[in-house]
């Protein structure tokens, strides 16, 4: 990553309530901070998070909460 600009890398992928399609991404950005990508789908229930990350980074983008959006498999 440069430095001198603001830039993100997947860290991990964020797996759909059917258990296995990919519905988004987890990125850290050179910042430090954490951001999710979805798909074109946009936001969806999530089951799990693949690799698992920490607690804190699942409490910075709200872990919790994606596990009780609406998903296209409802």
């Amino acid at each position: 990553m440069n430095e001198t600009e603001v830039e993100g890398v997947a860290i991990a992928n964020l797996i759909a309530a059917d258990e296995e399609t990919i519905v988004g991404w987890v990125y850290r950005w050179n910042t430090g901070a954490l951001a999710i990508r979805w798909d074109m789908h946009g936001p969806q229930r999530v089951s799990r998070i693949y690799p698992d990350l920490s607690d804190a980074d699942k409490a910075e983008i709200d872990f919790a909460s994606l596990t009780q959006l609406n998903c296209r498999y409802d």
